[in-house]
């Protein structure tokens, strides 16, 4: 089942990592544009590192850096 509209998330999503210039939107979180797929594992595995915090892999190739 789906989460239900009036449910808050319990996560915080503290950044945003791509490789695709267009997949960058205006957001709270702070968004990275990487030059290759080894760097971009890089940089996330760093920053969730110093936050403290858990890293998603998307489908697309993107990372999300999240903190529950």
């Amino acid at each position: 089942m789906g989460r239900e509209s009036t449910m808050q998330p319990n996560y915080t999503i503290l950044a945003y990592v791509t490789m695709k210039k267009g997949r960058i939107l205006t957001s709270s979180c702070l968004t990275l544009l990487a030059e290759s797929k080894n760097t971009a594992k890089q940089m996330t595995v760093d920053i969730a590192k110093a936050l403290k915090a858990d890293v998603v892999q998307l489908t697309n190739g993107d990372y999300m850096i999240i903190r529950i």
